[in-house]
């Protein structure tokens, strides 16, 4: 009998804010408790930290260098061969979505679809209550920053308990014989930074850990931080700390919020007699700085705050191991993962690798795990400051009635999205590299925050080569092989995305 897949999708939720991780806060005790009873990987990477690239990679399979839908404006770009929703189909999968989009696939892809996105009205899941109205309306005048109240209409307006909602609604329509694919995708806690009571002070500002980086910080890591900053700075004007402070709170919320809808949606599972052959995936498709270096949201570069991200394996045939701290994977080794466990031929063009082994805990080619890789950047020379690109041309921002003020702020824009960087996490140790050799080497058990660049001292020397041959490797282990040959020659490739299987 084919497993049912559900993956359940959180958008821009950093891996480390989690009581299993040490974090000082209990934001998501049922999470916790999923991995337990599963596989809760430790070192998971996103491929690329911005929504649409990530998502597309996680359908296709491929690194966004490769599939070229590499900034949130270019779904329609997507290169591939067949993708994990279009083999799923293949394979008499009914599929559906609930939640957040933002890939190379319109809803009509899906045989069942109730979609939002981060504001009110947003998608095809249409206010149906007065809660439901009163927090669309309340959405889109955040702009997208963050809230200072709560969010009117309770728990049950909120797009993540909608969306578990509209899955139950998918599920209560299935035959019995027909496995079913869903895509259980929450918007949040991706800004607008908000969220109801009794969520709104869960978490208040006061009981927040404080964080070990600020502003000062910024230099050391790049122009782009440091523009950053300074773009934020007068966005939010001089109660710029206050208001971090704020929507990292509400963001604290939001993933209690998100947890508590996972547990409802878990129960859901369980009470309809899926949950026995229901494979369930949760991920994330990138982090949020949550207040480190003094910025919030994403943009530059390829820090593990917005590289990072949650992944848990749990379900049918999933060894109950806890925590696995060795191995490195991706968002990229999804799709291959699936079709070895469903027993189908992975399609041409998928460059990450089967996961199969580590969730079944037997016969584990531990190299093939030892390193993830990481991509950012649309191309050409960086933009900077000297530039007379504004964000008003650019369309970052909106003008307010201070033109020295602007209204609003998108963080993934020319600026910080420019250029090409590539990362590579191995042991623990990581190097970021760039197309102008800039490089960046830390010590991530001694440096978590990535403070201290080593990649210029002598003492590391040894270590900045190998780690640089390393990253060269993996970024021609991430060269597409589309188009194929015309004539004659013949790609070789592991059935399961490996590398390094001396016997094949």
């Amino acid at each position: 009998m084919k497993p049912n897949i559900v993956i359940v999708m959180t958008d821009q939720q950093r891996a480390d804010l989690r009581k299993s991780r040490g974090y000082a806060l209990d934001t998501m005790p049922f999470l916790d408790s999923v991995g337990k009873e599963g596989v809760d990987f430790d070192n998971a990477y996103t491929p690329c930290p911005t929504c649409l690239p990530a998502r597309v990679s996680m359908f296709t399979g491929r690194y966004a260098e490769s599939h070229k839908a590499r900034t949130n404006h270019n779904g329609g770009d997507a290169r591939y061969t067949t993708d994990l929703l279009e083999l799923l189909k293949s394979e008499g999968y009914i599929t559906a979505l609930c939640g957040k989009n933002h890939t190379h696939h319109q809803e009509s892809d899906f045989d069942f679809a109730e979609t939002c996105g981060h504001l009110g009205h947003e998608g095809n899941l249409s206010p149906e209550t007065d809660g439901d109205r009163a927090l669309a309306d309340f959405l889109d005048k955040t702009l997208h920053m963050e809230t200072h109240v709560p969010s009117p209409g309770g728990v049950e307006a909120q797009h993540p308990y909608r969306n578990v909602s509209s899955a139950f609604h998918f599920l209560d329509s299935l035959k019995e014989d027909s496995p079913f694919f869903l895509w259980l995708s929450f918007a949040e806690p991706h800004n607008p930074y908000q969220v109801p009571e009794p969520y709104f002070d869960l978490f208040p500002p006061e009981s927040l850990p404080e964080i070990k980086t600020g502003p000062d910080d910024c230099a050391g890591k790049g122009h782009k931080f440091v523009w950053l900053r300074g773009v934020w700075e007068k966005v939010l004007g001089e109660d710029i700390e206050k208001r971090i402070l704020r929507a990292r709170s509400n963001y604290h919320g939001m993933l209690r919020l998100i947890d508590d809808q996972l547990r409802r949606f878990v129960e859901g599972l369980k009470e309809r007699g899926l949950a026995e052959n229901t494979m369930v995936i949760f991920v994330s498709d990138h982090g949020d700085f949550v207040g480190e270096y003094g910025v919030i949201r994403k943009g530059p570069d390829l820090p593990d705050v917005l590289t990072r991200v949650p992944m848990i394996w749990a379900g049918p045939g999933i060894q109950k191991q806890g925590i696995n701290r060795n191995a490195f994977v991706s968002l990229v080794d999804i799709f291959p993962t699936l079709c070895d466990v469903l027993g189908v031929e992975t399609p041409f063009g998928v460059q990450g690798k089967s996961l199969r082994p580590l969730l079944e805990n037997r016969d584990i080619p531990e190299r093939e795990y030892e390193c993830a890789y990481a991509e950012s950047g649309f191309g050409g020379l960086y933009w900077t400051q000297r530039d007379r690109l504004t964000l008003y041309e650019e369309g970052a921002s909106q003008k307010s009635g201070n033109p020295e003020r602007p209204l609003t702020f998108d963080c993934l824009n020319t600026w910080t999205q420019s250029g090409q960087v590539r990362m590579l996490r191995k042991g623990k140790y990581k190097i970021q590299l760039d197309m102008l050799e800039n490089g960046y080497l830390y010590d991530l058990e001694k440096d978590p925050r990535e403070t201290e660049n080593l990649y210029g001292r002598k003492e590391y020397e040894s270590v900045r080569a190998e780690m640089l041959a390393g990253l060269m490797a993996a970024s021609l282990r991430a060269c597409d092989p589309i188009p194929v040959p015309r004539r004659r020659y013949h790609v070789k490739r592991h059935p399961k995305g490996f590398w390094f299987d001396k016997d094949f």
